[in-house]
């Protein structure tokens, strides 16, 4: 007995000095990170094949192969021997072969990987990217979507230069309604269209046609005639943005039927087992901030057409048939937790796991993705504050969750996280529960009093959840509590908490993240002399509305902000999609509210030092909007200063360095005006 005391004790004090002897997590493990992205499981569900992401420290990207691995955690490899980028995975119906999309030279093309000889032959000779891939059901054909390039209004033909003269570039002209993208830019001329190509490769036949847009996933019907996909073929579609349709084409002549014909976006159309029937998701626009987004069910002809209520009240996502075709998984956010859900026909709704997502760690986002084979096996992507997406099997039937890759443990088992803690406290205006998070310091000391960093989310039509978040783990590894809250207008708490801010943002938003943070100091370990505030893109309009609403704050670092909602709404490259939703009419009939809500109309009572964030090709919160708060910040001589990321678009930190000194410039800035 005395010998087993022994040894537990050697275990315990060994177990204490590894846990002792780990390290926050810092910013060059950035660049360690992986994360499984778009599983896919086989049709018999004995084999996923995965996007493994990761950073590259060499060319400063993120990058992704393919790999493949038994759904018993077996035999896990890389698919093929390329190193280049690789995406978009799909299994043909017999399960014998794969199409992805690579990256290989110039452009992107369609290859196929046979299982049996380990063979990858590339199948198409695009002069544009391919997106959507889709085997038609008797894996002959693969339908995918495709830009086809058009030209611009050419108003002048410019004189002829001699031989060897260097002229300026000829100007540039649009006439289109959207001419421009965040994270690509100017948007080339011309229209995406549906293409097939045969499945041993060929040429790539294009089916649509006409001046519009068909940039969904095609769906193949049973019989493999018809391609149903979402667009929006009306006469006006440019200016109806907020409106998609269901519609199907024939293969063979490029017929098109419409399927849908109301006001509110219809699209992720998933075919029943017996080919009969159409699951999609849509609402009837009522022209609100904030709707949820429900199910619905038609004849494949478009007749027929009926909600499946799931009683939710919770936006429903990724709808997938079972093996029976008597109801449909799908995947929803609650409370800022990402899950799968199932749902009869009849409407009788259960949940079946929880915790997807992961699988693009900055902040802690929704998002993820699941796969079913035909067995009913779950492939899907995991994650908890403790880890990034993971791969996870989950058997039909079963609750027991089997992760079977581990991608970063190399890493983050070697490392001392901040721990995350789910508060809950009650708004002063209005009668909700408010939900955020906490993160610890690493090495957290218990009587210590710590100083508070709010960050703030974006969208506002978002959320933040119990998911991993290499930023949050960054600043909390600087020595903060760092508090993460849902205010209202957040999503996965349903459609009237959602729509508190229709005609009203910044507004009670703001109240509730207040309440947030007199609950996080009631917990007794915040010095609330030191408290600071940031957030990106909402999250910067929050944060500078805070600094403008109060004076609790000892410095801010607002990234990415919308200033002035005039100038946004008509400069941003989605500069059509504020008036009536966000704030009654257009800027010009409206001006009085529009700037009642900008942050600039409050920038005359701040007093807190100011670190302004933007990158130089913001499309989305233009560099413009940053420099009226910097501009204003330093005709009223308050301490601030203006961080150009060069070459990121609103994504600011899409590349890793690009992560790493946002978070370094935040740090940097609070530390020095800790009290």
């Amino acid at each position: 007995m005395k010998i087993r005391l022994l040894a537990a004790l050697f275990i315990l004090i060994q177990f204490i000095a590894n846990a002792q002897t780990k390290i926050p997590f810092s910013k060059m493990d950035v660049f360690e990170l992986e994360w499984v992205a778009d599983p896919q499981i086989s049709p018999d569900g004995n084999q996923v094949v995965y996007v493994r992401r990761g950073m590259n420290i060499m060319t400063d990207r993120r990058e992704g192969n393919l790999w493949i691995i038994n759904t018993n955690g077996t035999e896990h490899e890389k698919l093929t021997t390329n190193d280049v980028g690789e995406s978009s995975p799909v299994w043909s119906p017999d399960g014998t072969r794969i199409a992805y999309v690579s990256s290989k030279g110039e452009g992107a093309e369609i290859y196929v990987y046979w299982l049996k000889t380990g063979h990858t032959a590339r199948l198409t000779q695009l002069n544009r990217s391919p997106r959507g891939l889709s085997w038609s059901p008797d894996g002959k054909q693969i339908a995918f979507s495709m830009h086809v390039p058009g030209n611009e209004l050419s108003l002048v033909k410019p004189p002829s230069k001699p031989d060897g003269a260097k002229w300026a570039d000829a100007p540039r002209i649009t006439t289109r309604f959207k001419h421009e993208a965040d994270g690509s830019g100017y948007m080339e001329p011309g229209y995406s269209h549906l293409f097939v190509v045969p499945a041993e490769g060929g040429t790539a036949r294009q089916i649509t046609s006409g001046e519009f847009q068909h940039r969904s996933s095609p769906v193949w019907s049973k019989d493999g005639k018809q391609l149903i996909f979402s667009g929006n073929r009306n006469e006006d579609w440019e200016y109806d943005f907020d409106n998609s349709e269901l519609y199907s084409v024939t293969v063979a002549d490029g017929k098109f039927t419409t399927l849908t014909t109301r006001k509110g976006p219809d699209h992720s159309p998933a075919i029943s087992p017996d080919g009969k029937t159409i699951a999609y998701l849509g609402f009837d626009d009522r022209t609100q901030t904030y709707q949820i987004t429900r199910l619905y069910t038609m004849d494949l002809d478009g007749s027929g057409k009926k909600e499946i209520d799931t009683k939710l009240d919770r936006d429903i996502n990724n709808p997938v048939w079972d093996s029976e075709g008597k109801g449909l998984y799908f995947q929803y956010d609650d409370k800022g937790n990402t899950k799968i859900g199932y749902v009869t026909l009849a409407g009788k709704t259960s949940l079946i796991t929880n915790n997807l997502g992961g699988d693009d760690p900055a902040r802690p986002y929704g998002g993820g993705s699941f796969t079913l084979s035909n067995s009913g096996r779950f492939a899907f992507t995991h994650t908890t504050p403790e880890h990034p997406s993971e791969l996870a099997i989950l058997d039909k039937g079963s609750t027991k969750v089997n992760l079977i890759t581990s991608l970063n443990g190399d890493l983050l088992d070697f490392r001392q996280l901040g721990k995350v803690e789910e508060i809950w406290w009650k708004a002063s205006v209005g009668n909700y529960d408010v939900q955020g998070w906490i993160v610890k310091p690493p090495h957290f000391e218990a009587g210590k009093k710590y100083p508070l960093i709010v960050e703030n989310h974006g969208g506002p039509i978002a959320n933040y959840g119990d998911r991993f978040s290499p930023e949050m783990q960054l600043l909390a590894a600087g020595g903060y509590v760092v508090f993460y809250p849902n205010p209202r207008g957040s999503t996965s708490y349903g459609e009237k908490f959602g729509n508190e801010l229709y005609h009203n943002y910044p507004g009670n938003d703001y109240d509730d993240v207040m309440d947030g943070v007199d609950a996080v100091i009631k917990k007794g370990f915040i010095d609330d002399q030191n408290l600071f505030v940031t957030g990106g893109s909402a999250g910067g309009i929050m944060s500078a509305w805070m600094i403008g609403k109060n004076n609790r704050f000892r410095a801010a670092a607002v990234v990415k902000p919308v200033m002035n909602w005039i100038s946004k709404t008509l400069t941003a490259d989605n500069y059509y999609g504020y008036a009536n939703s966000r704030f009654p009419g257009q800027p010009w009939e409206n001006m009085e509210t529009y700037m009642k809500f900008s942050p600039i109309s409050l920038v005359g009572n701040i007093q807190c030092p100011t670190l302004v964030m933007v990158g130089s090709e913001d499309m989305r919160t233009p560099l413009s909007e940053a420099k009226q708060l910097y501009h204003a910040l330093k005709i009223r001589k308050i301490e601030t200063a203006l961080v150009e990321v060069p070459g990121s678009y609103h994504y600011i930190a899409n590349r890793p360095s690009q992560l790493i000194t946002k978070i370094d410039h935040i740090l940097a800035w609070f530390d020095k005006y800790k009290k």
